[in-house]
């Protein structure tokens, strides 16, 4: 069970509006659904809970790029939602779109080009055990929130459950929250 909510900031405050999740497929999409919530170029956050196990939270201000915070890439990694806000950039992968130039010559000047494995990739590397992976943990911008008056140590410290009412309660939205929940 999921909860997904948009808070668009407007001049009297903040707005919320439940969102289904069913027909976004990527940040994009998330992002496009957002930017439509939005009041001129004020943020707009795209909150999503999951069960009491992650929570994510995108920031999406006018056409700049997302900003995405999730609390726990593995477990976000589970859920068909949480593939949403992991995209390969925030997980450091190559695109899995990559142009078919690219997918037949190695264009990183090296002549053995990436390790196949594992054990071949350097001493240190943090590359993810597989391309469907995620490191547990937090994952993205912590300080997202933190000009909203949330730090980026206290996003990182929120339990799952309680989250999204943390939040809400420092944007000083808790009502208009709960009001769509």
């Amino acid at each position: 069970m999921y909860f997904a909510a948009l808070l668009a900031r407007t001049e009297d405050g903040w707005e919320a509006s439940d969102t289904e999740l069913d027909d976004v497929e990527t940040l994009a999409d998330l992002a496009d659904l957002a930017r439509e919530a939005a009041t001129d170029d004020e943020p707009v956050l795209a909150c999503i809970e999951q069960e009491g196990e992650w929570f994510g939270v995108v920031r999406i201000e006018g056409e700049d790029d997302p900003r995405v915070f999730v609390s726990d890439a593995a477990a976000a990694m589970r859920s068909s939602y949480g593939e949403i806000l992991l995209s390969d950039e925030l997980l450091g992968r190559e695109p899995e779109n990559m142009d078919a130039l690219e997918q037949l010559v190695d264009l990183d000047g090296t002549e053995d080009g990436e390790p196949e494995s594992k054990e071949d990739a350097p001493e240190g590397s943090d590359q993810p055990e597989s391309p469907d992976s995620a490191p547990p943990g937090p994952l993205g911008d912590a300080g997202v929130l933190a000009d909203l008056g949330m730090e980026d140590k206290v996003l990182l410290s929120l339990a799952p459950q309680d989250a999204l009412s943390e939040i809400a309660d420092v944007l000083g939205c808790t009502d208009v929250l709960e009001a769509v929940r």
